[in-house]
């Protein structure tokens, strides 16, 4: 059952069981593998459902060939060339601090093996000082580029020039919500981490790039409380995805809150370029209310891509977009600023709902010119063919290692991913590799009993011996 060609069921299901439910990503439809038609990519779907300790290696009918348990809920992982599997784990201690209302907090990087063996980590979390946070890239030399927020008090805003305004919710006094609290701002830094000794080789800090104009950031420019109110004040930048083009050595980064891709220059530091939002250095109009989107491209991009041609893929919820509400995905031209290539739901005569998720979200093109994409929200997940069709499609049913039945909580973020990977049947960290039989992606005997239960297997594994690297911080810091 395709969940792009049944609305009219879903439509009707919706409206008898959920009431409040508007839209197909706002309804618990099928869960698992919905669609595997011809034109898909032979190979296999990474999936690390949010908070689950449980990373998934499925195929195109869904069948789970591998699985990989850490000890922490997961945020997001890839498999790098040798077939290692690489994961931004959630520190627990993370979710009783203020930064947990950022969204995207992690603080442990982890890597295993093929058969499951925990073989390196590092921990990057200083309590009041900094965390790692979302997405990272692995380097050609196998250094990783993490995302960090760091700690700086209002009084270091002031300062820098940040004004208080009605508008702002930075406050002397910190920032409260859902009875977490959090100091000052954190802004955001990249992090260039040695693979084998874990130290910092390189860092860039939103911090040292203040100012007017377009090759700075304004302190002052920031997203709406109507979107949320931590946005417009402590999470002003909130970078959540990065990439490094080895070609020119420059590094692109999404900020979800200032609505912008940038490209920074490894060498120089500076910002070279920037696109999705010119209202925020005076070179464009802003948006002026209902269907009037202004010279604003991107409303919350994320999942950055240098792609071999030079351009950059992107992904863009459209959250909050005046003229319609609907996640796309987007190849960019960085030296015409045209978009090249995009897809929509539109794309498919669906209802621009029927694939929007208002925060994270994947967008990955295939060596074949396939796009997998995903709408974080909900766990939905699409490859789509250069021509847009759907030729796979995937509802996840996975929340915390547990698989629900069918609810009306779709949409709620109840079944997130952040962005589902696809990976050719040649790529070589499968060579030599045994795919085993592991069961089915979900297990329909779970999700038809009474209570969600735990998926089989998930208990975390006893600790191993690892090598652990934490950030030496010098001195004169």
């Amino acid at each position: 059952m395709k969940r792009f060609t049944s609305l009219a069921a879903a439509a009707v299901l919706a409206a008898a069981f959920a009431g409040s439910a508007v839209a197909n990503e706002a309804f618990r439809g099928p869960l698992g593998v919905l669609a595997n038609e011809p034109g898909v990519t032979e190979g296999y779907v990474l999936l690390t459902p949010q908070r689950s300790k449980t990373s998934y290696l499925i195929d195109n009918n869904g069948k789970i060939v591998n699985k990989w348990e850490s000890e922490y809920k997961g945020f997001w992982g890839e498999l790098k060339a040798d077939g290692t599997l690489s994961r931004h784990g959630i520190l627990p201690e993370i979710d009783s601090t203020g930064l947990w209302l950022f969204g995207g907090a992690a603080g442990i990087m982890e890597e295993f093996d093929w058969n499951g063996n925990k073989i390196w980590e590092y921990k990057m979390y200083i309590p009041g000082k900094e965390v790692s946070h979302h997405t990272y890239e692995i380097m050609p030399n196998g250094n990783y580029l993490l995302l960090g927020w760091e700690f700086k008090s209002y009084e270091e805003a002031l300062a820098k020039g940040m004004k208080p305004t009605k508008d702002r919710y930075l406050f002397k006094e910190g920032y409260t919500d859902e009875k977490r609290h959090i100091d000052g701002i954190w802004p955001d830094f990249v992090r260039e981490v040695d693979r084998a000794t874990g130290k910092t080789v390189w860092e860039w800090h939103v911090w040292d790039h203040i100012g007017k104009g377009k090759n700075k950031i304004d302190i002052n420019k920031f997203c709406s409380a109507k979107v949320y109110s931590a946005y417009a004040g402590p999470d002003w930048t909130h970078f959540n995805g990065v990439a490094y083009n080895p070609d020119t050595d420059q590094i692109a980064v999404t900020s979800r809150n200032l609505a912008e891709v940038f490209v920074i220059d490894r060498k120089t530091g500076d910002i070279v370029y920037r696109w999705g939002n010119p209202a925020n250095y005076g070179a464009g109009k802003a948006p002026a209310g209902y269907a009037d989107d202004g010279d604003q491209k991107l409303w919350g991009p994320h999942a950055p891509d240098w792609l071999p041609n030079g351009n950059l893929s992107i992904i863009d919820n459209g959250a909050r977009r005046p003229s319609h509400n609907y996640t796309r995905a987007v190849e960019l031209d960085p030296k015409t600023n045209a978009v090249v290539w995009q897809w929509t739901p539109m794309a498919v005569k669906a209802n621009p709902s029927n694939f929007y998720s208002h925060y994270q979200d994947g967008a990955q093109k295939l060596p074949n010119g396939n796009w997998m994409l995903t709408t974080s929200n909900d766990g939905h997940v699409i490859e789509v063919t250069s021509d847009k069709n759907i030729v796979w499609e995937l509802a996840n049913p996975v929340r915390e290692d547990r698989i629900y039945k069918a609810t009306n909580i779709h949409g709620k973020g109840g079944d997130s991913i952040h962005k589902a990977l696809r990976y050719p049947a040649d790529f070589p960290g499968f060579q030599g590799k045994k795919m085993k039989n592991e069961g089915k992606f979900p297990n329909w005997t779970s999700v038809l009993s009474k209570d969600a239960v735990p998926m089989p297997g998930s208990e975390a594994p006893k600790a191993a011996p690892v090598k652990t690297y934490k950030r030496v911080v010098p001195a004169a810091e």
